[in-house]
């Protein structure tokens, strides 16, 4: 493990951590920052699908992060600044002191992902989620009732940027998934690979918990407001999550959580 220490926040060798709230916004060609402690973890455990590439650390938190940083590959440069640099270089206060860039896994396509699913795989899929909040809480939900993977379309936000994945407590770094799907496309997809693809939607005469559990099952979840399209339900199996007094609207996020605890456990 290379641990470099970083001067000047124009060193080039620090580039891809430059101005990050900008980068956000207009991509990094593949690679992606995460922040924290908890998501480091994540990203150099042996769950993570995604590699890192290089890690920007507040000085006084390498001790700390001994056994973090001995999962590294030899290769992979460490850095390290005093506060005000750290601060200088992100663009912001960066009170957490810990910065990686990693590097995105493979791009799948959605027959790919499905191969290799056992009979019983859950899946999320969604539409049109452009808040990243509840992206990430997307993510979260998936790793914690162990779903297969997650399913995006187009419409979607992307997974990796650094909100959704700190919301996600770095479940975005180790869950399966395929991205850029047409919606339509997807749930025939679905459909095909043998999956049972529920709709969520609150005009759903089918409540949640009586939704037979069992066999390969897709949850699929649409924006809130809008949700999902008419075309898209009518190719589904409408499931609604039944509240009281007369509240038909919950956080996609909660809806997801709500969804995968009944479809991913097994009598």
């Amino acid at each position: 493990m290379a641990v470099i220490r970083i001067d000047d926040p124009e060193d080039p060798r620090i580039a891809g951590f430059r101005d990050i709230r900008e980068r956000d916004l207009t991509g990094r060609q593949g690679l992606f920052v995460a922040e924290g402690e908890v998501v480091l973890n994540v990203l150099t455990s042996d769950r993570s699908l995604c590699r890192p590439v290089a890690l920007l650390l507040d000085r006084k938190r390498v001790e700390g992060l001994a056994g973090v940083l001995a999962r590294l590959a030899e290769e992979t440069p460490v850095y390290v600044a005093e506060p005000p640099v750290l601060d200088a270089i992100a663009g912001f206060h960066l009170h957490r002191g810990i910065l990686a860039l990693g590097e995105k896994p493979p791009v799948r396509t959605l027959e790919a992902s499905l191969a290799e699913m056992g009979p019983d795989a859950v899946v999320v899929a969604a539409c049109g989620i452009g808040n990243h909040d509840n992206m990430g809480g997307l993510f979260r939900n998936a790793a914690a009732f162990g779903a297969d993977a997650v399913l995006l379309d187009a419409q979607c936000c992307d997974p990796f940027y650094r909100k959704a994945i700190r919301v996600s407590v770095g479940a975005v770094l180790r869950t399966p998934m395929a991205v850029g799907l047409d919606a339509l496309a997807m749930v025939e997809g679905l459909k095909a690979a043998g999956f049972e693809v529920i709709a969520l939607t609150p005009g759903a005469r089918e409540p949640l918990d009586r939704a037979p559990r069992g066999g390969r099952v897709a949850i699929l979840l649409g924006p809130e407001g809008p949700g999902l399209s008419p075309e898209v339900i009518a190719r589904c199996r409408p499931v609604g999550i039944p509240m009281s007094g007369g509240f038909d609207s919950l956080n996609v996020s909660v809806a997801s959580g709500i969804a995968l605890h009944h479809f991913s456990r097994r009598a």
